[in-house]
């Protein structure tokens, strides 16, 4: 409330002149010419505002064209789990890859991923009784059109010295992904065979990647619905009525069937990795509930002082809905540079979670402002007793426009006074948790990600104790036929060149090539480890980037992102120290690698800077916002705090209880997952958005928010205030 000119500051009783000139000037001439409509201003609404109006006036058009949306591709979303890709973890064009194009095409698909059958009897394969099994799984891979044929087990190569174990090599007449879905389809029909003293396993590059994928794919199932009645129960509390908390559903129900149908489609083109819907459906939630409740927040409030829903409408996309605009393209953007990544797997498991945040992002700028139009009131149908009484403090605003909740303000207040008391604690924390991290070790996860009873570890650890160490890791050397004497001898006499694949290379013949499962794997840690730093750099220069083309403020774009990066490595060092260490293993049920799996950088670190960015970017969008209302640095971050403190302690709570629910899956993969994520999301929120940025803003004041007239005048002049 403004007298004569006077802006009460309510923390001191001191009133302060804030003219639209001395806004102007206490913002360091960063405000520039007043707001026209495409910022969203008096003389009329922004480009946000009037796609919410749009909506809010067609309401019809936006249903039926999102549900032909959802129907036209969810019809696809059935085939997913089958249609989806299964392999995709090798780097494309390594040295690995040409081995295995080789030996499938000249050498009887004897690739590495062929499928291996392993009988292991408790007489001599010799035995009429395993012969006669033998010959069974000989038809069943013969009459599967994927293998190119069979070779029966050879004395001295593939039966053990015991003669109790054989080897069965079914040739690989079809692609990586293929003959995943091969051993998906055959190891249990080979396990039938099983019986009387003789046990048979399917084992291999591909029957370990469909184990591997089988297994992930039952814990995320399990967890996700571990965290379904949690998620739920959030939701209620934070919208505080059944009809809001259900709003961040339907976006996540539209945003998901829409991806799903278009990964289907999009493997018709490129083989797509079924690891893409998984993470598609984990973003789906996450951002559908962050951006719901940041929009109906800020509808609730602008209701309640307008009593006109249209109105609310315009002023929340003019506010809110540009925030989460500019939220889910820094979102896209991180997510972008996995795509620099040479692995089908990694491009394709970014690109599922890019393809969700397209479709939940169009839900929430469309059909979300239509709906709130239309419900006005009855958005908070199905209210809770405790919620009228929060929804009066919701009205009870720090600044005009806020959607401010006085205890958030009162917190940063209580910053704003005392910065060092509050801000160092959190910085000693954050730099303790990612201390760890300079000895963090990565490499490919060994057959110990799947779990034991899984057909490829049973045949495997066969293979192991009968034929000796080493013997299922088996490298694979592709040279010319002049050469294949001179390399057998090289590889032979010197054991030191087994050391390392680098060592084996470099010690053959020029023309020869080393491939196999192990080296595909060395192959892609290496190519992952070549890529991280390119990949960590672009993150984050487009992520500055983003923020200073949205908020004109080249400081607070950097302290932004320089938080982000700061939680990120916290999380890693508790990933470091649990996983590479084994501090709390047991509690967790796993047994320590000695590493962290080789796509944890790279990948999870995309992951969790996009979702650190999404709290950065409600965070600063709103403090942008009060500053160039009211040009105050000091009001800026109370209101900010008091407008989406709540907002971003609800949306982590829900990332937070999601993530979680990994770490009691089964395998390693969705632990790491679960723990990296979720210690990032917890960090992030608690530590960073509500202390450390806020303390920085405070100690940075109006410099937060200064930029040069260079900048200025080849920017847009971008503005969330809405008078």
């Amino acid at each position: 409330m403004t007298v004569g000119g006077q802006i009460p500051d309510t923390e001191t009783g001191v009133g302060l002149a804030k003219t639209p000139a001395a806004r102007q000037a206490a913002a360091g001439s960063t405000a520039g010419p007043a707001p026209g409509p495409s910022g969203g201003s008096p003389s009329g609404p922004g480009w946000f505002g009037r796609l919410g109006l749009w909506s809010a006036a067609h309401l019809r058009l936006v249903v039926v064209l999102w549900v032909a949306v959802v129907a036209g591709l969810g019809a696809f979303a059935p085939q997913v789990t089958s249609a989806l890709a299964g392999a995709g973890w090798h780097a494309e064009g390594s040295e690995s890859v040409q081995v295995r194009d080789l030996a499938r095409e000249h050498f009887g698909g004897n690739a590495s991923t062929a499928l291996q059958v392993v009988v292991h009897a408790d007489r001599p394969v010799s035995d009429p009784a395993v012969q006669d099994v033998i010959g069974r799984a000989t038809a069943l891979l013969t009459a599967d059109a994927r293998i190119t044929g069979v070779v029966p087990p050879q004395p001295g190569a593939t039966v053990s010295p015991d003669g109790r174990t054989a080897i069965l090599l079914a040739g690989a007449g079809a692609g990586a992904d293929d003959m995943v879905r091969a051993a998906d389809d055959l190891k249990g029909p080979l396990g039938a065979l099983s019986g009387g003293g003789i046990e048979v396993t399917a084992t291999g590059s591909s029957v370990m990647w469909s184990d591997f994928n089988t297994a992930n794919h039952d814990a995320m199932i399990k967890s996700e619905m571990l965290s379904w009645p949690v998620t739920m129960a959030i939701l209620v509390l934070a919208f505080g009525s059944l009809v809001a908390a259900g709003l961040p559903l339907l976006l996540t129900l539209a945003g998901l069937a829409a991806s799903a149908g278009a990964l289907v489609l999009l493997d018709q083109v490129t083989p797509v990795s079924i690891w893409a819907m998984n993470f598609a459906m984990m973003f789906a939630l996450a951002l559908g509930i962050d951006y719901a409740l940041f929009l109906v927040v800020r509808f609730r409030a602008a209701l309640a002082r307008h009593g006109d829903a249209v109105r609310a409408v315009r002023e929340t996309m003019d506010t809110a809905g540009k925030a989460v605009a500019l939220s889910g393209a820094t979102v896209l953007v991180s997510l972008s540079a996995v795509m620099l990544v040479p692995a089908p797997a990694f491009r394709t498991m970014a690109l599922g979670i890019m393809l969700a945040v397209v479709f939940v992002l169009a839900a929430t700028l469309t059909l979300l402002p239509a709906i709130l139009a239309k419900l006005g009131s009855k958005v908070d149908a199905g209210a809770l007793p405790w919620s009228k009484s929060r929804g009066k403090e919701a009205g009870s605003t720090v600044d005009a426009g806020a959607s401010g909740s006085p205890r958030f303000a009162a917190w940063a207040d209580r910053l704003w006074r005392h910065p060092v008391r509050y801000g160092l604690p959190a910085l000693l924390v954050l730099l303790a948790l990612a201390a760890p991290l300079a000895g963090l070790r990565t490499a490919m996860p060994s057959i110990t990600v799947v779990p034991e009873d899984a057909s490829a570890r049973v045949g495997y650890t066969t293979v192991q104790e009968a034929f000796g160490p080493g013997t299922p890791g088996m490298l694979q050397i592709v040279v010319p036929t002049e050469q294949a004497a001179q390399t057998a001898a090289d590889a032979a006499s010197d054991p030191a060149l087994g050391d390392t694949l680098d060592r084996l290379r470099a010690g053959l013949p020029e023309d020869a090539l080393v491939g196999g499962a192990a080296a595909e794997n060395l192959d892609l840690q290496t190519a992952l480890d070549a890529k991280t730093p390119l990949v960590i750099g672009v993150v984050l220069g487009l992520g500055f980037l983003l923020l200073v083309f949205a908020l004109r403020a080249p400081l607070a774009a950097l302290l932004g992102t320089v938080t982000s990066l700061l939680s990120t490595a916290a999380a890693f060092g508790v990933a470091k120290l649990v996983f590479q260490d084994g501090h709390g293993a047991s509690l967790l049920g796993f047994t320590p690698q000695g590493f962290l799996d080789g796509w944890a950088p790279v990948f999870f670190f995309a992951m969790i800077f996009a979702i650190a960015m999404d709290y950065t970017v409600f965070l600063l969008a709103s403090a942008k916002e009060h500053y160039e209302r009211t040009g105050d640095p000091r009001r800026a971050v109370t209101g900010a705090l008091a407008d989406s403190g709540r907002v971003v302690f609800a949306a982590a709570a829900v990332m937070v209880a999601v993530f979680f629910t990994f770490a009691l899956s089964g395998p390693l993969p969705p632990k790491e997952m679960g723990i990296v994520l979720g210690t990032a999301v917890l960090l992030d929120a608690a530590l960073i958005r509500l202390v450390l940025l806020p303390v920085l803003l405070r100690l940075t004041g109006n410099a937060a928010w200064w930029c040069p007239a260079w900048l200025r005048r080849i920017l847009p002049d971008v503005r969330f205030a809405h008078d």
